[in-house]
């Protein structure tokens, strides 16, 4: 933990010091060439308060640019040309945000004096910014090359194809980074490792061993046509921070699921970690926060009238309060305007239909407008949910919805929504089954987040509100 601390601590000095550098030569670059073509005559080099004040924001900006896209993950696991691509990509968004902030508005004699200003920036940003970042990776990349840096790593399978790749990853001359640690065996025939590597128990033992051994790297090494041992291999280790691999067979290279990161490589299929790239997580996570500002400020007078509704329809609290379980299946509560009638669930966890006897006639409204979920914004704010997402269930629902089907434990590798694919489909589900079936587009969702998904989710959801056919 610590030396992960000390190599972002190298990145962000490399980018708070080559944006401070950068913005001194530009202001002096200004102040020595461009203005003079403004103003006909030679302008002095001074360092006023404008320019210490860009000296603060200037690198702050770019330390918080850096940071949404995910300029400070994987640390150890950055290569060179992905550093080149991140920086430029970073560097283009970065000047053209200080171009139209600061610099759009100068009183300038032609346009060519705009193009000159941000030419000049992104060279200078750029050929400061990523030669620092290069050595600081290209050092990293020759310490996981010469097996001074590595990932604790696990080989489920201990099969021939387990023994022939675990050789020749050890065998390469140039690591990947892979520090065995041992194998677990999928049945008592895969044993070709024992006597090679320490048998750290089978393959459901996969959570206790990561959590034991600090297990960074899961390689799986069965057959891709068997399904069964994947599918439960893979719901094990979903939930954990391990990174997934597995290898190929012939019909997964020649269909193309196989991705090379490397020349010299082992070809491996990687379980991409990456549900979105971060910098959509991170303008997900802003719009969440300023959609729900907006919403708790502008539909204020509607939430006081609920309120009093609620109220009015019987004893009883306004808001409903229930612990739902989110994302890394941590739990938190969820705040709801209340639907129905006090104590309803006196006898333990029901599930509703559209029939329920204990829902109260306004509660029946605010559930078909969708009215009853306004107050999840503030859930939204806290951290515990967002604006779009798989909607969050009970623990005894969650135990006999995974009973069913394992795989629900996929849905907590996101935060949960105050609306889904699911809801949008299914609306309420009125049991177990149902639970399952609406499953299957939240797992959908996962599997193809963007921003773009969310958009459409969030315009059926209105529509449903504007409608009131909600289920």
């Amino acid at each position: 933990m610590n030396s992960r601390r000390a190599q972002v601590a190298k990145y962000v000095i490399a980018d708070v010091a080559g944006a401070a550098l950068a913005w001194t030569l530009f202001w002096a670059y200004r102040k020595l060439e461009l203005e003079p073509l403004k103003l006909g005559i030679a302008v002095p080099l001074e360092w006023d308060a404008n320019y210490f004040k860009g000296l603060f924001l200037v690198p702050l900006f770019w330390f918080g640019l850096y940071t949404a896209i995910g300029g400070y993950r994987d640390v150890f696991r950055r290569h060179r040309t992905k550093e080149l691509g991140q920086t430029l990509l970073v560097t283009t968004i970065g000047v053209l945000v200080i171009f139209f902030v600061l610099l759009l508005d100068d009183q300038v004699p032609s346009t060519r004096y705009h193009y000159r200003s941000f030419i000049a920036l992104f060279i200078l940003h750029f050929g400061i910014t990523f030669p620092l970042r290069f050595l600081i990776t290209s050092a990293t990349v020759r310490k996981v090359h010469d097996r001074r840096i590595g990932f604790n790593t696990v080989l489920v399978g201990g099969n021939e194809r387990a023994l022939a790749v675990y050789q020749e990853i050890e065998g390469m001359p140039k690591s990947p980074g892979n520090r065995f640690i041992g194998f677990l065996n999928v049945n008592g025939g895969d044993q070709q490792l024992a006597g090679v590597l320490p048998r750290l128990g089978k393959w459901h033992d996969l959570r206790s061993v990561i959590a034991q051994h600090g297990i960074e790297e899961v390689i799986i090494a069965v057959d891709s046509t068997e399904h069964e041992h994947m599918s439960r291999i893979m719901n094990e280790l979903e939930g954990t921070a391990a990174r997934i691999k597995v290898i190929p067979d012939m019909y997964d290279i020649l269909s193309g699921s196989v991705k090379m990161t490397s020349i010299f490589g082992t070809p491996l299929i990687e379980v991409n970690p990456e549900i979105m790239p971060a910098w959509q997580f991170s303008l997900k996570r802003v719009i969440d926060i300023a959609i729900s500002v907006v919403a708790l400020i502008v539909l204020s007078p509607m939430l006081l009238i609920i309120a009093a509704a609620v109220k009015w329809s019987g004893p009883g609290p306004i808001f409903f309060r229930q612990q739902r379980i989110g994302k890394h299946g941590l739990p938190f509560f969820i705040y709801k305007f209340r639907s129905m009638v006090n104590d309803a669930e006196r006898n333990g966890p029901q599930l509703s239909s559209e029939t329920d006897p204990r829902i109260t006639p306004i509660g029946r409204w605010l559930r078909r407008t969708r009215m009853d979920e306004l107050p999840q914004f503030w859930n939204v704010l806290k951290g515990d949910m967002s604006l779009v997402g798989p909607r969050p269930e009970r623990q005894h629902f969650i135990d006999a919805i995974m009973e069913l089907a394992p795989h629900y434990r996929h849905l907590h590798k996101v935060r949960p929504g105050i609306t889904s694919w699911g809801q949008v489909k299914f609306g309420y589900a009125e049991n177990v089954e149902q639970m399952v079936r609406r499953l299957k587009y939240d797992i959908l969702y996962i599997e193809n987040m963007s921003l773009a998904v969310d958009l459409k989710i969030l315009a059926y959801t209105v529509l449903i509100v504007m409608k009131g056919d909600g289920k």
